[in-house]
């Protein structure tokens, strides 16, 4: 029983990485087998959990950005089927990549 909820578990997992770098947000979405998530929603919150910025993935798992406001930020990837993540890029982190 333990094994089938954890295979279930790890099913639904979505890999996602965030970091800041000349004045720009990049993103890289991609699930455990290395495939790429293709055509994934990217939602951005500030501090405030107010959406300030959504967009797709390409078809390399890649989305980026300009750097929106300097705030802690959360990125949310929805790769459909129940495939979420998140990533909180602080505050400081955001300022260094301006």
């Amino acid at each position: 029983m333990i094994l089938l909820l954890s295979g279930t578990a790890l099913a639904h997992k979505v890999n996602l990485f965030v970091y800041a770098e000349g004045g720009k947000i990049y993103t890289e979405s991609y699930f455990p087998d290395g495939k790429p998530v293709e055509g994934g929603k990217v939602l951005v919150y500030d501090s405030q959990d107010q959406l300030i910025l959504e967009g797709v993935t390409d078809k390399t798992g890649l989305f980026n950005f300009d750097i929106p406001k300097i705030d802690d930020l959360n990125i949310v990837i929805d790769a459909t089927m129940g495939h979420k993540n998140s990533f909180k890029l602080k505050k400081g982190e955001v300022e260094a990549g301006k």
